[in-house]
């Protein structure tokens, strides 16, 4: 059973920047789609940003300019960096996995991190 294991979250001021960091633990060769989704409190998961194998990346309004998605393919990693940070990024960031080959089959169903707080101070 693959994990993905997150770092990286913690409590920042306004204006200031974060680093997510996510890996799997376990037998993966190949990973198709990762992204990072985030919850904040009475609200619904939401996609945050993907990126595909070959680099194409994806963002949601609320961070472009101020979020950059990159993958280690080397690595199977996933990082998020989070600059000019708000209060509203305030949430638990979920790294995901959408797609992933352990060299042997192809395993579609989504792969979640355990999820990391981020906790933005106005």
């Amino acid at each position: 059973q693959v994990q993905l294991v997150e770092s990286g979250g913690g409590l920042v001021q306004a204006g200031g920047s974060l680093r997510l960091s996510c890996a799997p633990s376990g037998s993966i060769f190949r990973i198709n789609l990762m992204g990072w989704y985030r919850q904040a409190p009475g609200k619904q998961r939401e996609l945050v940003a993907s990126i595909t194998r070959g680099g194409s990346t994806n963002y949601a309004d609320s961070v472009k300019g101020r979020f950059t998605i990159s993958r280690d393919n080397a690595r199977n990693a996933v990082h998020l960096q989070m600059n000019s940070l708000k209060p509203e990024d305030t949430a638990v960031y979920y790294c995901n996995v959408d797609g992933y080959s352990d060299g042997v089959n192809y395993y579609t169903a989504p792969v979640w991190g355990q999820g990391t707080l981020v906790t933005v101070s106005s």
